[in-house]
């Protein structure tokens, strides 16, 4: 049976805030006034998927377990949280990584593997492409690529490698769509050699995280600015105890260490900049 599209209700402002706490309390997400029509739309289509009548219906059963999460609370955390993401978006870390950061660490670090963390790894477009250029640029260096993200619907999506044409279609070059993906139904899958370089783990940077090794590289971009203040400064000190020495950080291009943690320093390449701990 194919449910019908959910009533377009707006969403009522004590859902609205139910909504706002439940992020802030389970993801460290801040979601501002104003955006209840972001809210009502992401929770409208979970809502329509679910059989309920409006996102109002489906908040409302969330409200029904306080103080215990159910599998539909993680469908709307889920359903809430930004996954845009492309292959090689913004270009110019990707440009520091092969002509600076990667050379670098060879010529520091003769026969050590390199490590590179890709902290909100959504769907994996991000860390697939540090694996391509690896491929391109350094293929005899070992490597240890993880991806991590706080959905659990993504990251197993991240594994399997696959893609839809408009996802291929941008910010790949033609030339590694043709060297590193396979054609598929209703799409295209990365080669093995490529989808075994990286690793894909669940992980809620808002909330206490595993052991994790030490990396190189950590790449947390465009994924701090929806923090509220406390959490961006946590996340920064946790970044320090994972971080080799003399390793980088690399934020979005809106975001920054400056304000936050005084233990880190720019470091200008090109046209992007990392963050070092002094």
């Amino acid at each position: 049976m194919i449910s019908s599209p959910p009533i377009a209700v707006p969403l009522a402002p004590e859902n609205f805030t139910y909504v706002c706490e439940l992020l802030a309390r389970e993801a460290a997400i801040v979601i501002e006034p104003g955006k209840e029509y972001l809210v009502e739309t992401r929770l409208g289509t979970l809502a329509s998927r679910r059989n309920f009548s409006c996102a109002n219906a489906l908040v409302a059963q969330l409200r029904t377990t306080p103080g215990f999460l159910t599998p539909l609370h993680r469908e709307a955390i889920d359903a809430l949280t930004t996954n845009e993401t492309l292959f090689f978006r913004d270009g110019a870390p990707f440009d520091a990584l092969r002509d600076h950061i990667i050379p670098q660490f060879r010529l520091n670090n003769p026969g050590r593997p390199f490590s590179l963390w890709s902290a909100a790894s959504s769907t994996g477009q991000e860390a697939y492409s540090v694996a391509m250029l690896l491929a391109e640029h350094f293929p005899g260096l070992p490597t240890t690529l993880v991806g991590t993200d706080l959905c659990a619907a993504v990251v197993a999506r991240a594994r399997t490698g696959l893609y839809q044409q408009t996802e291929v279609s941008r910010g790949l070059p033609p030339s590694l769509l043709s060297k590193y993906f396979q054609p598929v139904k209703d799409g295209w899958q990365l080669v093995e050699d490529v989808r075994r370089r990286a690793d894909f783990i669940e992980l809620n940077l808002a909330k206490p995280w595993p052991i994790l090794p030490r990396f190189h590289v950590v790449m947390l971009r465009n994924v701090m600015i929806y923090f509220d203040l406390e959490t961006r400064r946590r996340i920064l000190n946790q970044v320090k105890q994972v971080l080799e020495p003399g390793g980088y950080l690399c934020l979005g291009g809106a975001e920054t260490t400056i304000n936050l943690d005084p233990a880190f320093e720019p470091v200008p390449f090109g046209r992007a900049t990392f963050y070092r701990v002094v």
